[in-house]
């Protein structure tokens, strides 16, 4: 007998409350510590924790059929990162020009999305609600990291800035300095690595990558810092980010 597949009902939200800010570190932790074998904060606990999160607005992607989160990122405006000292990026990057940015600018992190739910489905539904609460901020910049897993040693890293360098490098507005470069590695040119889908997603939107990677040892992975300037966004998927170009 064959069995009909219905659709997921998904829905944005913004995390809020104590125990939705809580399924948010739930999921984080369930996504970093399997795929990243990250040390996280709050391990003991089932949890990824840190001291930007009440400081943070947090976003997220429900299965309205599950009740199950199934997506969430957190979202540090300028003001907010001047009560805490820095930007959590400024941990892994100087940022050089970040002082000389025009405009407001909003910082995205600890991005993920439950494994089942990886698709652009799930992607368009946060990235909704992302182009909400920039419009209403009217946020001119968004920076953040896409996250690149060193397991490898870095051979998917150095791939995919090989392929990155030459269309996506700007420091026009920012040059995000690494405090821990990646190590060298001497890779063919011919050697291709598949974009993650969160740096694809970033890509594709208009985003640039404004330096080399930066080790992050307590996730093994590499951070890759993109801008997004809300007014270079890719015409052909501003729609889809509902934000006006």
């Amino acid at each position: 007998m064959n069995m009909i597949a219905f659709p997921r009902r998904l829905q944005a939200e913004r995390l809020q409350t104590p125990q939705a800010l809580r399924e948010a570190q739930e999921l984080r932790y369930k996504v970093f510590s399997s795929e990243y074998d990250a040390q996280l904060k709050g391990a003991e606990q089932g949890l990824d924790i840190d001291e930007f999160d009440e400081h943070c607005m947090h976003i997220g992607v429900r299965d309205l059929g599950s009740g199950q989160l199934v997506a969430t990122t957190r979202l540090l405006d300028r003001q907010a990162a001047g009560r805490l000292g820095r930007f959590y990026s400024e941990a892994e990057f100087e940022l050089h020009g970040l002082t000389e940015l025009s405009g407001p600018v909003l910082e995205i992190g600890r991005t993920c999305v439950d494994a089942e739910y990886r698709n652009g489905a799930t992607i368009a539904v946060l990235w909704g609600e992302l182009a909400e609460v920039l419009n209403q901020g009217q946020y001119r910049y968004l920076m953040g990291c896409a996250s690149v897993s060193m397991r490898d040693g870095g051979i998917q890293a150095q791939a995919i800035m090989q392929r990155l360098r030459d269309r996506y490098l700007s420091t026009e507005h920012l040059h995000a300095e690494p405090k821990k470069p990646l190590p060298a590695l001497d890779l063919p040119a011919n050697v291709i690595a598949e974009l993650p889908p969160l740096l694809k997603a970033y890509m594709r939107l208009g985003a640039k990558i404004c330096g080399e990677p930066s080790w992050d040892t307590e996730f093994q992975v590499a951070d890759i810092f993109i801008l997004l300037k809300r007014d270079e966004l890719c015409p052909r998927y501003a729609r889809h980010f509902k934000a006006a170009v």
